[in-house]
């Protein structure tokens, strides 16, 4: 079980929460997420509705960054249970199925044909993650919610409860997003070291929770980490789904380094200089991709949408 004890404060049940399985946990805890979430959509391009860049659009979207968090109550267990995986991806159990599928249910098929062939794993998708699948389905819907919104805009009717929506769809797709920046999230050493260990990396179950929640909350400000968003250019993404996979392998080619930097004490109490750096890094990364997808839904709603093709 990938249990350590849940460290954020979002609601008293959440407080009271019985342990949690690792990869349940929350990226970033709460102040990571609404920093991303509110960096990401205070730079976006002045071409997108005014609406979404509005001082109540950026304290929604603050606010929905920790959203799927709170879906973690023990009072809604059918939720929790569902959703839990989407938080995550274990790239090294998910690549023994090969290529990896654009759907969901294509996905699941081929991990389990991958199990048939590693009977000694276990490589469902509770287990495995379901990380970039919930990420691209929600990019979608936000596509298509902004695409009517050009509609109403264009029929001059009410984009009220357009807005409305489409201000929780960029919140939401904030959330995992946010996940995917942060390297445990995308690797079996999710929380302490397993397997071979010739360089001595910790095996308690504390990383997880040191780094993305206790020193983010202790040491980390929105305006950290706001320059070097502020830095990148927004870009229109080509094939949202490669793209989103090559940020989570990026992620994920950082699992090491932040195991090297908890064991120089980078992450306890104030921290180094190189572990300040490093949480701002990813911060940061979560938020640039956030905002580049948020903009590239917007950009995107505009193409003609194909014909419809019975299957």
């Amino acid at each position: 079980m990938r249990n350590f004890p849940a460290r954020l404060r979002v609601t008293a049940a959440l407080v009271l929460m019985p342990l949690l399985s690792v990869q349940a946990a929350f990226a970033w805890g709460m102040d990571g997420h609404m920093m991303i979430n509110r960096i990401a959509g205070a730079t976006l391009p002045s071409d997108v509705p005014e609406f979404l860049r509005s001082r109540a659009a950026l304290n929604a979207l603050e606010y929905y960054g920790p959203e799927p968090d709170r879906w973690r109550s023990p009072a809604e267990p059918e939720l929790n249970a569902a959703q839990a995986p989407e938080h995550f991806l274990d790239i090294e159990w998910a690549d023994l199925a090969g290529p990896l599928p654009r759907r969901r249910y294509d996905y699941i098929r081929a991990l389990a044909a991958a199990q048939a062939k590693h009977p000694d794993m276990v490589l469902t998708p509770d287990k495995v993650g379901l990380q970039p699948y919930v990420t691209t389905e929600v990019y979608e819907r936000l596509q298509s919610a902004f695409r009517d919104y050009r509609a109403l805009a264009a029929a001059k009717k009410d984009t009220k409860p357009s807005e409305a929506e489409i201000t929780f769809l960029a919140g939401w797709l904030g959330h995992y997003v946010a996940d995917g920046s942060m390297p445990l999230h995308t690797s079996i050493q999710y929380n302490g070291w397993t397997g071979p260990n010739p360089n001595g990396y910790t095996t308690e179950h504390h990383i997880h929770a040191l780094f993305e929640s206790e020193y983010v909350h202790a040491n980390v400000k929105l305006d950290d980490f706001a320059p070097l968003v502020a830095a990148s250019k927004p870009a229109v993404l080509g094939d949202v789904f490669n793209d989103y996979m090559a940020y989570l392998r990026h992620s994920n080619t950082l699992v090491e380094k932040t195991y090297q930097l908890e064991k120089t004490g980078a992450f306890a109490g104030a921290g180094t200089p190189e572990g300040k750096a490093f949480v701002d890094q990813q911060l940061a990364a979560g938020a640039i991709e956030l905002r580049d997808m948020i903009y590239t839904a917007w950009v995107k709603s505009g193409d003609p949408v194909p014909p419809y093709r019975p299957s």
